[in-house]
């Protein structure tokens, strides 16, 4: 009676490929130097930089009046200051959806497994009863 069990392909593809991540998409020259330039600017640290330079042009604005203040808060201030801010919120975001990637994987992997380990059970009670069956048939 022959129960070796032949594991589903996939589940070594599975376990070499690994969960597939954001630092994953980065790919050649200009893959790279965009992820540089946007893991530079994506910090508070430089939220803070561009706020100080845009604040540097707030006196000229405040003489200007009304309309040039507004021009500097929605042109100058918002765009340099909330370019690194939501760079960063998406940074954040992207670490979480990470891992959340990485634990689906895993629970992947895990269900593969159990699946696996079921099917070859299945087969040894499928051959365990066939085995009985032909016994009793032929008594």
């Amino acid at each position: 009676m022959e129960t070796r069990h032949i594991p589903d392909p996939r589940i070594m593809e599975h376990k070499k490929a690994g969960p597939h991540l954001t630092k994953d998409e980065h790919v050649g020259f200009n893959g790279r130097l965009a992820v540089f330039i946007t893991s530079s600017v994506s910090t508070m640290w430089c939220a803070y930089i561009f706020a100080a330079i845009a604040l540097i042009s707030l006196p000229a604005a405040i003489r200007g009046g009304t309309a040039p203040l507004v021009s500097w808060v929605a042109q100058t201030f918002l765009q340099l200051v909330l370019l690194s801010v939501i760079m960063v919120g998406q940074k954040v975001a992207a670490a979480a959806s990470d891992k959340q990637a990485l634990q689906t994987y895993k629970d992947t992997e895990a269900l593969l497994t159990i699946q696996d380990e079921v099917h070859r059970l299945i087969k040894i009670n499928n051959e365990l009863t066939r085995e009985i069956h032909s016994s009793v048939i032929k008594k």
